[in-house]
């Protein structure tokens, strides 16, 4: 069975070559440290020391296995002093959102980067359906979508509010649903869900769906 302290003390037998140093540096028996030696070998299945008297030098096995211990030491700090760098202000951080909703939202990410040279922001375009099956997979941190969303394994919160303009030709005159359904509809990146969240407000007994629309185009 794995054991860290058995690599611990193999460790601490190379830097001090004996077995009377080892044991009063870790606080140990002499037969202590000899019984995790062995211990190890037979977890390795390895001998790792020959053994000459009092002395010993390292098996080819045994210089492997020391090198091996101490890149695993050595990861395993990074890894717990990574632990305690909390900070929002630096690592990975993948966002994902709508487009209308990415190039209002983009100019104030290249300023956080700017600010905070640690922080890396991967920003993805998506429809808000996508977004919530790729926030369950764990494709994104974090999701913007423009429509309420309610899922139990999903924290969901209220970003931001913006009112929903219609814009039509400066000559247009009309005003029920199907004066402008007689105009046409010129859709961009979210447009359709934008649409419907302002007809349906506006025109909650007759609206139905933008298909009944004719699509006059795309707006990049």
């Amino acid at each position: 069975m794995f054991n860290a302290h058995y690599f611990r003390t193999f460790i601490t037998l190379v830097e001090t070559g004996s077995f009377t140093r080892t044991a009063q540096r870790l606080e140990m028996t002499q037969p202590g440290v000899s019984q995790h030696v062995r211990k190890l070998e037979h977890y390795l299945s390895k001998e790792l020391l020959e053994r000459k008297g009092r002395s010993f030098t390292l098996t080819e096995s045994g210089r492997r296995a020391y090198d091996y211990a101490l890149k695993l030491f050595a990861e395993h700090e990074q890894f717990r002093h990574g632990l305690d760098d909390d900070s929002l202000d630096s690592g990975d951080c993948r966002i994902a959102s709508p487009g209308s909703v990415g190039l209002m939202f983009y100019p104030f990410i290249l300023g956080q980067q700017q600010m905070h040279p640690n922080l890396t922001v991967n920003y993805s375009f998506a429809f808000n359906h996508e977004i919530v099956n790729d926030l369950l997979e764990g494709r994104y941190d974090i999701g913007i979508v423009t429509e309420a969303m309610s899922h139990p394994e999903l924290h969901c919160s209220i970003w931001h509010q913006e009112p929903l303009c219609l814009v039509v030709p400066a000559d247009f005159a009309g005003g029920t649903l199907s004066d402008l359904m007689g105009i046409g509809f010129l859709n961009y990146y979210d447009g359709i869900n934008h649409a419907n969240a302002l007809l349906r407000a506006n025109y909650p007994d007759e609206f139905r769906s933008m298909t009944h629309f004719r699509h006059q185009g795309f707006y990049q």
